[in-house]
């Protein structure tokens, strides 16, 4: 089978692998019918985080099952699935606390071992999904080939990954109906973030944004107002749209030091700050800052397994559409192409289909 791996900066090749097999009875074999490339995968393409060795990449696909273990049960042959970002069991006890991120048996797509072994990417023809009954998420009845199929796929892809994880930075945010929301950052989770600020009710949703492209998407996704301003300029506009003080949430989607600044200054006292930026190099947290102001802080990786089946029912009837925030298509041989487009900033977010 076909599958995208990376080499090192910059060196992204689509390779024929090995076929997935079953190798404990938990698993199951999923074809994939759409993935994608993330925000994320671009620190070790552009070498921020560095490949030691050659291996699978991509970490948000759906497809339908072909095969499951002896010990499956709520996962069976012919279901179209959603795979959260991560693996997880779903009944450890981190699980069960609802921090499935944190799975004491579970792991990440795409990630290798000392020895070297790699686990299966989503970004390939076929995928092994360990732990099929706490990872998969079963859309009942779907079919991805019909005509309605084919067109919600992308809105269902976002679940995997960047829509849940702006709903997470809206909930660890304390976003509730008639909350004032600024968004750090324009890229497909920044905008996946002002449509589940939207769901939630807020007033006033600010999507600070310097691209038009993005400004219009933000704006169809639920953004009241867009502000290009970054750094001291960008907090002072935030302080002076909201009464001097700023917005009651601020939701950080970047992950580097200056995106979190930012994020921190703006919020109102007292307010809070919702993030969900991979950080890579820093941000270091202000406690001083945060003392004097009583802003607070929380989020981190999302838990995206628990929030799929709250927002599934909104994508299946028409009422969420994330799926806006893929502007662009391509196969998966031309994945080196998706990485390529993102880095430039000539696409937000793109969809691969084998």
């Amino acid at each position: 089978m076909r599958a995208t791996v990376i080499h090192g900066e910059r060196d992204i090749r689509v390779e024929t692998v090995p076929d997935p097999e079953i190798r404990f009875g938990t698993d199951a074999v999923v074809r994939v019918v759409a993935a994608c490339v993330c925000g994320s995968d671009l620190w070790p393409y552009r070498g921020v985080t560095p490949t030691k060795r050659p291996h699978r990449i991509g970490h948000e696909y759906v497809g339908v099952v072909e095969e499951v273990g002896d010990d499956v049960r709520d996962v069976a042959v012919g279901d179209f699935v959603i795979a959260p970002f991560y693996v997880c069991d779903g009944t450890c006890v981190n699980c069960r606390n609802g921090v499935s991120t944190s799975c004491l048996h579970g792991g990440w797509w795409g990630s290798h071992d000392a020895e070297g072994a790699s686990a299966d990417g989503g970004q390939g023809e076929r995928v092994r999904a360990p732990f099929a009954d706490g990872t998969l998420v079963v859309v009942p009845g779907f079919d991805p080939d019909s005509e309605t199929g084919r067109a919600l796929v992308p809105h269902l892809l976002t679940l995997s990954d960047v829509m849940c994880t702006g709903h997470h930075a809206a909930v660890a945010g304390g976003v509730r109906e008639g909350s004032t929301v600024a968004v750090v950052g324009d890229g497909a989770v920044g905008l996946s973030a002002v449509a589940a600020v939207r769901r939630l009710g807020a007033a006033r949703i600010v999507a600070m944004s310097r691209h038009d492209d993005r400004q219009a998407l933000a704006r169809e996704l639920g953004a009241t107002d867009v502000v290009p301003e970054r750094g001291d300029e960008g907090v002072a506009r935030l302080k002076e749209m909201f009464d001097g003080v700023g917005p009651d949430v601020v939701l950080e989607c970047v992950g580097t030091k200056e995106s979190m600044d930012q994020a921190l200054r703006s919020a109102r006292p007292g307010g809070q700050v919702g993030f969900v930026g991979v950080p890579n190099g820093g941000p270091e947290l202000p406690v001083r800052t945060m003392f004097d102001s009583n802003v607070g802080v929380r989020g981190g990786v999302a838990p995206v397994r628990g929030y799929i089946e709250d927002l599934l029912p909104e994508v299946l009837d028409g009422s969420l559409r994330p799926g806006i925030v893929f502007d662009l298509e391509l196969p998966l041989e031309q994945a080196a192409e998706a990485y390529a487009a993102m880095d430039e900033r000539r696409a937000t977010k793109v969809l691969l289909r084998p």
